[in-house]
């Protein structure tokens, strides 16, 4: 449960979509404010700091990477947490909308449930005092104090660099990478990697996965992802 300060700004247009994020964020126990452009937007940050912004892509007045690209290039707001809400269904645009700042993106229509666990799953990333906690997916957990990891309650043996790449993909579900920035992310940008040693690790982690391994999907021509789906 968020705190009862917890307040979650929505910048969303489509009244039907404000009224079901605004329900399930609620039930969640978020406090929730919505506004109908990036202009009103703007204007909230002026007074009041939220926990995290759920922006559409498009916008009356302008889109909203527009207003990402603002609040990215603010020291006051660049950290804050924001998660791109798009009815867009080329993989290429979210991996475009995340190179340009945000932390996450859903796809329209979307569940209560995948919702609320997308904005938990990025708060715990941004709270640096949660890093330790277990991460799980389906019969998946990974524990990141012990580096251990069990599917379906057994242990199964695991290399230390599909370790690192099984708890960063734990800690971004349903969110596509590329090969690219999984070696960024994953080995550093100091790391003198071709991008095909991104597949070969895939190829090992899946096989180590054993059950489980379908948690690990290729988007074609795109990169990877981590779902439950």
């Amino acid at each position: 449960m968020a705190g009862p300060s917890s307040t979650i700004l929505i910048v969303e247009d489509e009244l039907a979509i404000v009224e079901l994020v605004r329900f399930t964020l609620k039930g969640a126990g978020w406090d929730a404010h919505a506004v109908h452009t990036t202009a009103d937007a703007w204007e909230y940050l002026q007074h009041k700091r939220p926990q995290l912004i759920l922006l559409d892509w498009m916008l009356p007045d302008q889109s909203g990477l527009k207003l990402l690209a603002r609040i990215r290039a603010d020291r006051n707001f660049n950290t804050l947490p924001v998660i791109m809400l798009t009815a867009k269904g080329m993989e290429e645009d979210k991996v475009a909308g995340l190179d340009q700042g945000a932390d996450d993106y859903i796809t329209k229509p979307f569940s209560p449930r995948e919702l609320t666990a997308r904005i938990k799953a990025l708060i715990r990333r941004k709270t640096p005092e949660h890093a330790e906690m277990a991460m799980s997916a389906g019969s998946l957990e990974l524990d990141p104090v012990s580096c251990r990891v069990h599917v379906n309650g057994s242990q199964i043996e695991i290399g230390h660099a599909e370790f690192k790449l099984l708890k960063f993909l734990l800690a971004h579900p349903e969110r596509v990478f590329s090969r690219a920035q999984l070696l960024d992310k994953v080995w550093g940008d100091h790391a003198v990697l071709e991008e095909r040693t991104v597949d070969v690790h895939i190829l090992r982690l899946r096989k180590a996965l054993g059950t489980a391994e379908s948690l690990i999907q290729t988007v074609r021509s795109v990169g990877y992802m981590l779902t439950e789906k």
